[in-house]
């Protein structure tokens, strides 16, 4: 059975969930309104591989419906001017979330996203931030944790050049997968599907990959 907080992250997500068999094109007032990072999500869909549910600004179910209907094959490259944004991109890639993050080392400290020395990503989040430096101060890594909602959390990771293949990712996610259960929500993990490298962090801390897709309309 799907865990609890999965459902209601994905109910409040997207605007409806479970789903019967087939592709079901939702209105979600969300998708006209900022997300976490302050920008729009004008639309996410969230695919089990059995059925799948795509969340649209309530003005434009009607067009993503024809779409669909005219053109199945099309979805993904014409959602953008369909949800009146023909200059925003696609993202497409798994969706990952874990229960059970990997027994890792934690390797990072919580600090403010204000802190000096952060990439501007990291700045983005208006919570602390879980960071790696070196001994002299140096960022090395960073984690932030997206807060949807009450129920669902989804993790964003990056490593500087010079510090990749350490490990410092997977570990990073692992802790902060460990904070979102510990404060009563399900961590989630998204990237793009050809991110082999994002793929093999997610693997490492606990996130396997189900066969469920996410996909959607994101700023550039």
């Amino acid at each position: 059975m799907l865990d609890r907080r999965l459902q209601l992250h994905l109910a409040t997500w997207l605007g409806q969930w479970p789903a019967a068999p087939g592709l079901h094109v939702v209105a979600s007032h969300r998708r006209a309104e900022p997300a976490w990072d302050g920008r729009l999500r004008p639309a996410l869909a969230v695919d089990t591989g059995q059925s799948a549910v795509l969340s649209v600004p309530p003005d434009r179910v009607a067009a993503v419906r024809a779409l669909i209907r005219r053109a199945p094959d099309r979805l993904l490259p014409s959602l953008p001017e369909t949800v009146g944004l023909p200059d925003w991109c696609v993202h497409d890639g798994p969706f990952r979330w874990t229960l059970a993050p990997a027994p890792l080392p934690d390797v990072g400290e919580w600090t403010e996203s204000t802190a000096p020395g952060l990439p501007p990503w990291l700045r983005l989040f208006d919570r602390p931030v879980l960071v790696v430096r070196d001994a002299d101060g140096n960022y090395l890594a960073g984690a932030g944790i997206k807060r949807h909602d009450a129920y669902g959390r989804e993790l964003a990771v990056g490593t500087a050049p010079a510090a990749r293949g350490r490990g410092l990712a997977r570990r990073l996610v692992a802790q902060a997968a460990r904070r979102v259960l510990d404060e009563g929500a399900v961590p989630t993990y998204l990237h793009e599907r050809d991110n082999h490298a994002s793929a093999r962090v997610a693997e490492a801390a606990g996130f396997p990959d189900r066969g469920w897709r996410a996909y959607g309309v994101y700023p550039r």
